[in-house]
């Protein structure tokens, strides 16, 4: 399993980001790639660096399975696994989908100075944040695939640094970028799940 788990983080690797940024700057001539934002020890810094540290402990949790760490022991059954890896799956397949419906809107971080278009069909009419979503699902699908402690802390440091990046860096930026249209889009739609977490209008 913890092979199939390490098999699985690079496809989702190279789908959502190294793929999606070549095709972004065929399309555009730019990455799309923004990098961190905020000053050092701010909750929009901290955002990017937890991301950054879940994605490494996305890649070390299988890579110490296959080195001999054993699982938690409650959490090392297939009744566990298996779900895990239609989760991880299912995941990377929703992240390939929601990305190509940002369109050239896709970005990795944030620029405040850069207006980027307010992407509301597809998925995006579902819930605000389906690429984040995707990812989380992603992240939980492997972590239970190799339930070490590394990837399951790996899991929980993702969903930390997802709801920092979408509650200090892109609803600050996406209000200050389309102000009442993003209002009324955010308290209809969901930030995460349908019906969840919508804003007030």
């Amino acid at each position: 399993m913890a092979a199939l788990a390490l098999i699985l983080f690079v496809v989702y690797m190279l789908a959502g980001f190294v793929l999606r940024t070549v095709l972004q700057l065929r399309r555009t001539g730019d990455s799309g790639f923004r990098g961190l934002s905020g000053t050092p020890g701010s909750a929009r810094w901290w955002a990017g660096v937890l991301f950054a540290a879940a994605l490494i402990a996305g890649l070390l949790g299988p890579v110490v399975a296959l080195a001999g760490l054993d699982p938690i022991a409650v959490l090392d059954r297939d009744a566990v696994a298996i779900p895990g890896v239609v989760l991880a799956v299912a995941g990377i397949v929703a992240v390939v989908v929601t990305q190509a419906a940002m369109g050239t809107s896709w970005r990795i971080g944030v620029d405040p100075a850069e207006t980027t278009g307010l992407v509301t069909t597809g998925p995006f009419a579902i819930v605000r944040n389906p690429f984040f979503t995707a990812t989380a699902i992603t992240g939980i699908g492997l972590a239970l695939m190799v339930p070490n402690v590394v990837a399951i802390a790996g899991a929980v440091v993702l969903i930390i640094a997802l709801h920092l990046q979408v509650r200090v860096v892109e609803e600050p930026y996406l209000l200050a970028t389309h102000g009442n249209t993003y209002q009324h889009y955010a308290a209809t739609t969901g930030r995460f799940l349908p019906n969840i977490g919508r804003l007030p209008s």
